[in-house]
């Protein structure tokens, strides 16, 4: 292997598929690989390229290069070329549906594929130091941690399409408005309102209720589960069992989303300083949270040889199953360097 094929080699084992799309563009494999080869290493670099930036809408589209932030002319001219169909399944698990009526639910149908991408995404971004894109990554997590709590109750992810049965019906206090025995703040209540009539709504309702309005419904299933003391049906619902597993797990949800660790994102760029922490900063912020939480939940002590120790272990006890980092990523690099060779 030449030089120039071995540093994109080392591109690709750091995640760097931005830059390993310029430097094809640029020519570096000009008369190394037929311009089908080069349009298939652009498909993967822009398909990996949206899976480590959690770009979820388009996962499901073979043709990854289209409208991708990476270098993509090759891609345009060539037909034919497409990101392999198992690792496109693989992300549509992750993906949330544009469509009320779209018949793969992805993460509306569980939340699970979601977060083991979520927790090899963080991998990721501490390997390249990428502290920004880091928080935010554990940001999206603490947002969605109520959802997945709920999920085995549920039997789905918040779908809009099935809540009013999970959530609506007799003695339900779930979205009323004007109720003021029930606890939710009114953004939480127009979330609520909005997940029983959005499934029914035009595409572009749908699409701004998943872009606005859906972390909502998760904080508010938390609300519902650790903190309400009227008790409607929402909860009432499920047995002396299930109720006791809900409410110690968003309660755990919650420590987490006001942790150190979370409030690090507003240090960050992401959010509303200009500073970005340091690989320091998150584990000693981790270190503080972690410590707390396992007053309650003592699984977040194993060290089970994550870059934050514990957090996996403590995502599982609150998804009532293992929920371990996906090799999506990896898989995508594997097939990457395979094409470059």
């Amino acid at each position: 292997m030449d030089v120039a094929l071995q540093m994109l080699d080392l591109l690709a084992r750091r995640y760097a598929f931005a830059e390993v799309a310029a430097l094809v563009a640029d020519g570096v494999c000009t008369g190394r690989r037929t311009d089908d080869q080069i349009a298939v290493i652009e498909q993967l670099c822009a398909f990996g390229d949206r899976l480590i930036a959690l770009d979820a809408e388009d996962f499901g589209n073979p043709d990854a290069a289209a409208g991708a932030n990476t270098e993509h002319a090759m891609a345009d001219r060539v037909t034919g070329d497409a990101v392999p169909a198992a690792l496109v399944a693989r992300a549509l698990k992750c993906r949330m549906p544009q469509s009320a009526s779209e018949p793969d639910r992805g993460a509306l149908g569980s939340l699970r594929p979601a977060f083991r991408l979520l927790l090899e995404v963080i991998t990721v971004r501490w390997t390249r130091r990428e502290t920004s894109a880091l928080v935010a990554a554990l940001h999206i997590a603490s947002e969605y941690l109520p959802m997945l709590a709920w999920e085995p109750a549920l039997g789905h992810a918040g779908d809009p399409a099935r809540m009013a049965a999970s959530v609506g019906g007799k003695h339900s206090l779930w979205g009323q408005m004007e109720n003021r025995d029930c606890p939710h703040t009114r953004p939480e209540k127009s979330a609520a309102d909005r997940a029983l009539r959005v499934a029914n709504e035009p595409q572009p309702g749908w699409r701004a209720y998943l872009d606005r309005q859906h972390s909502a419904v998760s904080s508010a299933l938390r609300v519902c589960a650790a903190d309400c003391r009227t008790r409607c049906s929402v909860i009432t619902r499920y047995d002396a069992s299930t109720q006791e597993r809900l409410k110690h797990a968003c309660a755990l949800a919650g420590e987490f989303t006001s942790s150190q660790l979370i409030q690090l994102r507003h240090s960050a760029p992401v959010g509303h300083g200009f500073g970005v922490p340091s690989l320091a900063q998150v584990t000693a912020a981790w270190d503080h949270t972690r410590e707390l939480i396992a007053n309650k939940e003592p699984r977040v002590r194993v060290d089970d040889g994550y870059p934050l120790p514990g957090l996996p272990s403590l995502v599982s006890a609150l998804a009532g199953v293992d929920i371990t980092p996906d090799t999506l990523v990896a898989d995508t690099v594997a097939a990457l360097r395979a094409a470059l060779r």
